[in-house]
């Protein structure tokens, strides 16, 4: 499960460094380049209530395996320098992440019943670690080999969680049809503005999320940093948010705690992008920043799961908050990446990132003090 959770964003983190190369060597504006951050958003919102259809038919293990090879072809099929060919590989590895994303979680419930806070931290831990890495070696090698050869590279460690995962396809679980009818009457979250204000945060963080992965290179460049160092900031912002699986679940619950948590989220995605606006390549300005940022990614995206469990009554309002969620706001957060593209001065992008970052930290307060969703 860590092997396929390993490969649920490197697919995703290792572009940035490479959007420079991409657009250089495949002719393409710097707005169609974004959409390599994007199609994977708009494959997560289509496709997940898709995949949960899916894996009742043929089960979460089969599910996952199946749509792995789509991963794998979409991987490879990018190492073809040509632009059909980077956007159609781009589409399946969304298609084939988004397996993970949506049945990952309920793979652990049903192996680790009894552990499940322990393997929802190590499958978050797995997948936001092994990203970061990917990063920070997606910026190394492709200052010293071509753009096909960094991503065969890149790639190979989706080929071995798929390895490790065949045996798992003899305890394939399918869920039974019989309690369908026992679903309680309540009201659909898609008709209760706390359901969308869940999903308007979860949306949020993504969209600064991916959209400072995206374009936080770039704005460092134009002020002269490397793309090595470049890449090894945006490893450090995302490794910085690793500690928060642990720490959020513990503070969140009680009213100091979610006003301190608010308070970082607010430093680290409202200040933060606008301090990198500042025109300096000192290492240690730009160090501490990347870290606060990555606290308040850390704090952002498990705030989000936090809702998704704590402002539902019952285990059908949460599976239907989290699927709204990652449907919706996904979708929300796929435009970033690409619209902020269209900026000719990159700047504006992380003033536009701050804007989104006050928005979504009064969300977070209203989401916070609303009561339960109706059952």
């Amino acid at each position: 499960m860590m092997l396929i959770a390993a490969n649920l964003r490197l697919p995703i983190t290792i572009m940035p460094p490479l959007l420079r190369s991409i657009e250089k060597d495949l002719n393409i504006p710097s707005s169609m380049a974004g959409l390599l951050t994007s199609i994977p958003l708009i494959a997560f919102a289509i496709f997940s209530p898709i995949i949960v259809k899916i894996a009742k038919r043929k089960g979460n293990e089969l599910t996952i395996f199946l749509f792995f090879i789509l991963l794998l072809a979409g991987s490879y099929l990018r190492v073809i320098p040509a632009v059909w060919a980077l956007f159609l590989g781009t589409a399946l590895v969304g298609i084939g992440i988004d397996s993970g994303n949506v049945l990952v979680p309920a793979i652990i419930k049903d192996h680790m019943p009894s552990q499940i806070p322990l393997g929802t931290a190590l499958y978050t831990l797995s997948m936001l670690l092994i990203g970061a890495i990917g990063t920070a070696f997606s910026g190394y090698l492709i200052t010293r080999i071509s753009l096909g050869s960094t991503l065969a590279i890149l790639s190979v460690m989706g080929i071995i969680a798929f390895i490790f995962w065949i045996p798992n396809v003899k305890n394939n679980q399918k869920d039974s049809d019989e309690k369908e009818e026992e679903i309680p009457n309540y009201q659909s979250v898609w008709h209760q503005s706390l359901g969308w204000l869940i999903t308007l945060y979860f949306g949020f963080q993504s969209l600064i999320y991916y959209s400072l992965l995206t374009w936080l290179p770039r704005v460092l460049t134009d002020h002269g940093v490397t793309t090595i160092f470049s890449s090894n900031l945006l490893t450090v912002l995302q490794i910085a948010g690793l500690p928060l699986s642990f720490i959020v679940p513990m503070l969140a619950p009680k009213r100091v705690g979610m006003g301190l948590l608010s308070f970082c989220v607010a430093l680290g995605y409202f200040v933060a992008p606008l301090a990198f606006l500042v025109n300096t390549t000192s290492g240690v300005y730009l160090m501490i920043w990347a870290i606060i940022a990555g606290v308040a990614q850390g704090i952002a995206f498990n705030t989000a799961i936090f809702f998704f469990t704590n402002k539902t009554t019952n285990p059908y309002q949460t599976a239907e908050v989290s699927g709204m969620a990652q449907s919706a706001g996904y979708l929300l957060a796929a435009f970033g990446p690409v619209v902020f593209g269209i900026f000719r001065e990159s700047s504006y992008i992380m003033i536009v990132i701050a804007v989104f970052a006050a928005l979504l930290t009064i969300t977070g307060i209203i989401i916070y003090r609303a009561h339960l969703i109706k059952e």
